[in-house]
């Protein structure tokens, strides 16, 4: 008995020895290849780095130099050196009698008016600008009202009264808004989001009964500025001294570089059927980058900070797929709202992020990974610090040692269910 138990133990000893080897040799395999995972895989490959530039703005390219080695900054004099001259000349240069004519207010299609002739109540009432931009009142010929002030329609409504001898005198004629339709306005150009907009007023046929009871109308939801946010805000590219206007066939260029100096500018109200095109430097402008009547009203970020040991993006302080965040915003301010910054230095440090991207000139898009901590340590950051813009993305990945952390609970896991398994 002593001799066949004596067998049978060491029988049972070499199987187990050689299960223990097998799960042994299959867990050094898997750690050699989920160690090997945690080695950096290199830069992301970018288009437009190809021909040797840097993308849409200088603060793209990457780093040249170490940071011992860090010099004076130079991303806002290679952006500028790319720009094409200004269209529009020489800042304050004197509005044109040409474009002083768009100033002031101006009548445009359903903007509804209220006419006041005299004592004659057959003729006074309240009437809508029509779709042609004529105004039209009973007995008499359409009468233009469109891009015209009210004193431009009274003095023809007069003449058309005295020309049709519905009066002998030229009788007292009042015409005043009651109330300012919306206006529908093409924007394209150096803008974020290019297309047509609807600007004031109350959208469809619905009416503002409260302001149409008081006498006069006014708006700023028209506005040239108006448009240019509601289609984005105007690109860090785009040439402010020279917008276009079309309405009616005539061409109109307006310089807007005094909003960004504290000046007033040339903010005209705009009319169904206007359109506006913003043109292009061709260049990165970084002091376009800062709020403005003209600006994005602020940037919307893609994130993504799946981090350990946090198990999804809301317990890793990004709540919803998309983050406000204000427009000048730069590449570190963002990489602390997605929480890649900070906690312990041993496990923290050392992290990347991942910026995604689109030229808007060339609509190639963008991939630039940086090293967070070495960001943070250099003296020439704002060199490296890209701006963000809206619709850009973010990526956090996590430090190497953490990594090797989560390499190690999942053998962890792997060698508790080969023992039980076997």
């Amino acid at each position: 008995m002593r001799l066949v138990y004596g067998l049978t133990e060491r029988k049972n000893n070499k199987v187990g020895h050689v299960l223990v080897d097998q799960w042994m040799r299959r867990l050094s395999t898997l750690s050699f290849v989920l160690l090997a995972s945690c080695a950096a895989t290199g830069h992301p490959d970018n288009m437009e780095s190809q021909s040797g530039d840097y993308g849409y703005q200088a603060q793209y390219r990457d780093i040249e130099v170490s940071r011992a080695d860090a010099g004076f900054l130079k991303a806002a004099r290679l952006n500028s050196e790319t720009c094409l001259p200004y269209r529009g000349g020489a800042y304050g240069t004197k509005i044109s009698a040409v474009t002083n004519s768009l100033l002031g207010e101006k009548l445009s299609r359903n903007d509804l008016i209220e006419v006041r002739i005299g004592s004659d109540e057959d003729l006074s009432g309240t009437y809508v600008i029509s779709r042609d931009g004529t105004l039209k009142m009973p007995f008499l010929p359409p009468i233009r009202a469109q891009g015209r002030s009210t004193s431009d329609v009274e003095r023809d409504l007069k003449n058309s009264l005295i020309d049709k001898k519905l009066y002998d005198i030229s009788p007292s004629v009042s015409v005043r808004i009651k109330d300012v339709a919306s206006a529908l306005v093409g924007v394209s150009g150096a803008v974020f989001e290019p297309h047509q907009v609807e600007l004031g007023g109350v959208a469809g046929d619905q009416l503002d009964t409260g302001r149409q009871e008081a006498l006069g109308a006014s708006t700023e939801a028209r506005n040239l500025s108006a448009a240019l946010r509601a289609t984005g805000g105007v690109r860090p590219d785009a040439d402010l001294s020279a917008i276009e206007l079309r309405r009616n066939g005539r061409l109109y260029k307006l310089d807007l570089r005094g909003v960004f100096e504290g000046h007033n500018m040339v903010d005209v109200m705009l009319l169904t059927g206007d359109q506006v095109f913003v043109p292009s430097r061709q260049c990165f402008q970084d002091d376009l980058m800062r709020p403005s009547p003209i600006s994005p009203p602020g940037v919307s970020v893609f994130m993504s900070n799946l981090t350990q040991p946090a198990s999804s993006n809301a317990t890793s302080a990004v709540g919803r797929d998309v983050r406000e965040m204000p427009y000048g915003s730069r590449y570190l301010q963002a990489i602390v709202d997605l929480n890649c910054v900070g906690g312990p230095r041993a496990t923290s440090a050392h992290r990347s992020g991942l910026l995604l991207s689109r030229n808007p000139v060339t609509n190639v898009s963008i991939a630039i990974e940086r090293d967070i901590e070495d960001m943070l340590r250099r003296a020439d950051r704002d060199d490296y610090d890209p701006f963000i813009l809206p619709g850009d993305a973010l990526a956090c990945y996590d430090s190497t040692l953490t990594n090797v952390a989560e390499v190690a609970r999942v053998l962890g896991l792997i060698a508790v269910g080969l023992l039980i398994n076997e």
